[in-house]
């Protein structure tokens, strides 16, 4: 793997952000709306998990006090589009049970603690990952922890960031060893990969619309440099 500086990753994102503007990501009316599309994002396009956030909406349930009273029975046929509703609403009820009893149903006093301990605290609550939980701490409470996903896995690879079979630890490092902690950056930064890896970095990567191949000033792809010769590697 080629030893990438952070201004290498900075010169990397301010590609993508001069070729498609900024992403304003998370889309939400508020930090407690984030954090249910989290919980329904997991598994489906954004899209599917939009739309069961509407319906949470227009049923004047989000609200954590409001959405915990009505129950996995009344959250399930709502969020139906966000797949694995069943499931999903059982997530929502685990992660309501320590928000209302921790947090008092405050985002506020939510933010308040330590980053690593709520993080900590979040990655026990069942059906939680560390991509969900990550999600949460930057783009809901705003605190400097770099997210990273299957995008960045099949980005980084034929980047030459890390290997296909990089941790997600190990991706996260990657980011945070080398850029300052910085919420906006990690934020753009992050929906930007998401945004490549829909539109362009794609399983069969559409590499003559890439901003950021060979030509770009950066090191340039490996994927790129050898697709006359080699398949592209298949990102689950």
């Amino acid at each position: 793997m080629r030893n990438w500086t952070g201004t290498d990753l900075i010169s990397f994102y301010q590609v993508l952000h001069d070729t498609y503007g900024h992403q304003h990501w998370w889309p939400s009316d508020s930090a407690f709306e984030t954090i249910i599309g989290a919980i329904l994002a997991q598994n489906v396009s954004w899209n599917g998990a939009f739309q069961a956030v509407c319906a949470l909406s227009e049923a004047h349930l989000l609200d954590p006090h409001s959405l915990y009273n009505a129950g996995p029975s009344l959250i399930a046929p709502l969020i139906r589009s966000s797949r694995y509703y069943n499931q999903k609403a059982n997530k929502i009820m685990n992660f309501l049970e320590w928000f209302l009893s921790s947090c008092k149903g405050e985002i506020a006093k939510m933010m308040a603690i330590p980053t690593e301990r709520t993080r900590d605290e979040l990655l026990t609550i069942s059906g939680f990952g560390p991509e969900t939980v990550d999600s949460i701490l930057l783009y809901a409470l705003e605190k400097p922890i770099f997210v990273v996903d299957a995008y960045t896995r099949r980005i980084g690879s034929r980047q030459g960031w890390f290997k296909q079979t990089a941790t997600y630890p190990q991706m996260q490092e990657y980011f945070m060893d080398r850029l300052s902690p910085d919420v906006a950056l990690y934020n753009d930064f992050h929906a930007q990969i998401v945004n490549l890896g829909n539109k362009v970095c794609k399983k069969n990567p559409l590499c003559d619309t890439c901003p950021v191949r060979i030509g770009s000033g950066l090191p340039g792809c490996i994927h790129g440099k050898n697709q006359q010769t080699i398949q592209s590697p298949e990102i689950i």
